[in-house]
Parts: structure tokens; C-alpha cells; sequence
């Protein structure tokens, strides 16, 4: 076996460095498609600081423009894996959308990075008509979000247009239970409509939304451009509320099961890596290029941070786990988060409860193929399931607790919701 050094070794504190060589021989290809976000930042670590190679694999990242492109690349086999929100592995499953190409998903790529950003303009109307003072929570701006809909009802006014990444995603059903949580209807009180994450800052300076829900930087961007203010980011909805995953076809896992123990290892160490402090200066740099999301680095750095300017009087907040990238098991793929997903499917009318549905969403997410790969860990857990949002720093905007086991009952708790499968939109691009 060869290897030819690469020059790197990034320490830390905790004594975990980036890998100093590289194996050559018996090296697999392995092609990943991504969306420019922060949130890719493992897989990036994992092919950039040569976690990937150590375990004998070339990672060859593939930057795309779209969640359907990533869908329909991992379909058509011009991926092996794909960066992919937490939803689109449970839509596959329950054969919804437009290709749904069977995808499973053994390894999640962390939690955090989402915010909800609105116009300046809404915002200031919010503020004339609710009394904002600027340091309300993300409830408070809901509730106020609320009024100026009602007034521009009364007044005839067009209502928000508010933008999401993908209908099967995390943004949606984020931006959908905020509003909710606000006593605003998702379907009848404002439109929403698919914008790609790149597109979304430049959509609200057009004036095309009023607002919208995507992972950083790109709300960030909004607010540095003068046109957006951030009213309440993923830890004020859910913290544990799944984001993005590597998906994968189920009979390529199948096929290559030693390439995706070893995947999964590399991902983890390059995860370990990421949530270290000290090196997300250097992931900032990596982040912050052309090659990947080509936004400024000062910016990508501060969000890495849970640093950021809410709005563009330069509000500053900071949201210390904004990014988990490993700990508190931040990779492991929970049956009842996507057991979560599939509720939020139910209650906005994209697929119907029933026992095997329930059971068809369970199969997408395999923490079997999580444990194989890394063996037994203190740090793993042994159960597949668990209530989610029972703990206390890990609780719904809405004091809601959800049990996998009852999700009928679940969702009869909430007033907004829509009933009827397939009247809420489930359109993409």
C-alpha cells in the first residue's frame, strides 16, 4: 500500500487532525452531489481535508443548483450520494414528487444553519403595526406577522409571498410551523412558492417574495445586501428539526457496502473535525471559495460561529449551537425524526396517516447501516426512536411533544392544519 503526503495536519485541542496522508491504492470513486450551503461543510471537510482519503476513497463533490437536480442526478446514477434535505429520503419512500426514485439515508450531516427572513419592509410594517421593538422572539414576530396579514385583508392588499427551497424539506415545514405557531394559515393567509437557496437574497431584492426559509449564508447575505431582516432561525422552531442528509440509492448501498462503511467512517471523523472551534476558521476559508458557496468569507466565518447581523440597522444575535456538525449524536439517523417528517407531510396534506405509510416513511432513514459502519460507541445510541422535543432545550416553538407512536394524536393537537391530501402545493423545479 502507497501514500504520498499531502502536507496537512491540522491539530486542535482534543488531539484531532485533519489526516497527513493519502492511500492511492484500492482507492474507490465516489461522486456527491451538494447544494452551495453550509451545511455540506462535512462532506466538504471530508473531501478537502482528507478524511475521505485516509479511508480509501476519492470524494469527488459535484456543486448543483437545485434539491430536484440532486434528486434527479442521484436517480439517474451521476451521483453515488447526494447532500439532500432530511424530507426528500421519507417523500421517496411514500412515492411522492415528481421522480421518487427509491433514496435511504444513513448518516445525517448535522444539525442547525436555517433561518425565516423577511422584507425589510414587512418587517417595518410589522414593527408600525404590533409595536415591535426589534428584540422580540420568533412566537412575538409570528404574532406580529399575523396582524399585518389581517390588515392587508382588510385593506385588499396582495398577501406574502414567502419562499422555501424545496416542497419536501425542512424549510418548508419549519417556515409552515412557525406560521402556524402564529395562528397563521400556511395555505390560506400567505403563498408559498419553491426559490433555490443561491436565489433567495436576490428574489427579495427584486421584490419577486416578501420573504423566505433557506440555510446559510444565504440569509445572512439578505440582511448584508440592506434587504432582508431574520425574524427567527431553526433553534427557535425545533433545534433537533432534521436538515440535510446524505441520501443514497438503496442498490448502491447494497452494491458497495464496504465503500459506505467506509464513507460513513470518514464523514464521521470530518464531522468531529467541523464541530471544533478552532477549525472553523480554516473550513471558513475552504467554504467561502468559488468552488463551493462563493460568498464572503467574513460572513461564512461569523455564521460557523452562530455569530450574525439580523438586520440592517446591524442587530447582532448569537445562537452558540447554531451549527452542531457531531455532537449529542448530531449524524445519527433517528427513525422518529423521520417519523417526524412524515407527520408534517400528514398535516399539510401531502400524504395520508395510516399504518403502512407509517411504516414505508420508518424505512428511509437505516441507523442499522450507522451502527455497522462505527461499531459500538457510548456516543451511538442503541435505541431507533425516541419523544421528540420532551427535553428541555430541545423543545417545539409551540410547547408541542411528539410521540412516534401516536401520531393521530399528535396531530389533533394543532388548530392549523390541512386536511385534505394533496391540497396543499407540492409543486417543484
Amino acid at each position: 500500500m502507497s501514500f504520498i503526503r499531502t502536507g496537512i495536519d491540522r491539530r486542535d485541542g482534543n488531539g484531532l487532525a485533519a489526516p497527513a496522508a493519502i492511500r492511492r491504492e484500492g482507492t474507490k470513486l465516489v461522486r456527491a452531489g451538494f447544494i452551495p450551503l453550509v451545511d455540506a461543510s462535512v462532506l466538504i471537510a471530508a473531501a478537502e481535508f482528507g478524511f475521505a482519503a485516509r479511508e480509501g476513497i476519492q470524494l469527488e463533490l459535484v456543486k448543483d443548483v437545485s434539491w430536484a437536480n440532486i434528486r434527479d442526478r442521484l436517480a439517474f446514477r451521476q451521483f453515488d450520494v447526494a447532500h439532500m434535505l432530511a424530507p426528500m429520503p421519507v417523500a421517496s419512500a411514500l412515492g411522492l414528487g415528481s421522480n421518487p426514485s427509491p433514496v435511504i439515508t444513513p448518516f445525517s450531516l448535522g444539525r442547525g444553519g436555517n433561518a425565516i427572513t423577511l422584507s425589510v419592509q414587512l418587517y417595518r410594517r410589522m414593527q408600525t403595526t404590533a409595536g415591535l421593538t426589534g428584540c422580540e422572539n420568533a412566537l412575538a414576530n409570528a404574532r406580529a406577522l399575523k396582524l399585518v396579514i389581517e390588515d392587508m385583508r382588510e385593506k385588499g392588499e396582495a398577501l406574502p409571498v414567502l419562499g422555501m427551497t424545496y416542497p419536501f424539506s425542512s424549510h418548508n415545514y419549519e417556515l409552515r410551523y412557525w406560521l402556524a405557531a402564529g395562528g397563521i394559515h400556511p395555505d390560506q393567509d400567505v403563498k408559498l412558492v419553491v426559490v433555490p437557496p443561491p436565489m433567495t437574497s436576490d428574489a427579495l431584492s427584486a421584490g419577486v417574495i416578501d420573504g423566505f426559509c433557506v440555510g446559510a449564508p444565504w440569509n445572512m447575505v439578505a440582511v448584508a445586501r440592506d434587504v432582508g431582516r431574520i425574524v427567527a432561525v431553526k433553534e427557535d422552531v425545533w433545534p433537533s428539526s432534521p436538515e440535510k442528509v446524505v441520501g443514497t440509492r438503496p442498490e448502491w448501498a447494497a452494491k458497495n457496502p464496504e465503500t459506505l462503511s467506509r464513507l460513513i467512517v470518514a464523514l464521521d471523523r470530518a464531522a468531529a473535525w467541523c464541530d471544533i472551534s478552532d477549525n472553523r476558521h480554516e473550513l471558513a476559508h475552504v467554504l467561502a471559495g468559488p468552488r463551493y458557496l462563493d460568498a464572503p468569507f467574513e460572513i461564512v466565518h461569523r455564521v460557523l460561529l452562530g455569530k450574525f447581523t439580523i438586520d440592517p440597522d446591524g442587530t447582532e444575535r448569537t445562537v452558540p449551537e447554531y451549527f452542531s456538525f457531531h455532537r449529542d449524536a448530531a449524524n445519527f439517523p433517528w427513525i422518529s425524526q423521520a417519523q417526524w417528517i412524515f407527520s408534517q407531510m400528514v398535516r399539510w396534506g401531502q400524504a395520508a396517516h395510516s399504518l403502512e405509510t407509517c411504516e414505508q416513511a420508518a424505512l428511509a432513514f437505516r441507523p442499522d447501516l450507522y451502527r455497522n459502519a462505527l461499531g459500538p460507541r457510548p456516543d451511538i445510541p442503541s435505541d431507533d426512536l425516541r419523544i421528540e422535543g420532551i427535553a428541555m432545550d430541545d423543545g417545539f416553538i409551540d410547547g408541542a411533544v411528539f410521540d412516534p407512536q401516536n401520531i393521530p394524536g399528535y396531530l389533533e393537537g394543532f388548530n392549523i392544519q390541512t386536511s385534505d391530501t394533496g391540497s396543499s402545493e407540492q409543486g417543484d423545479i
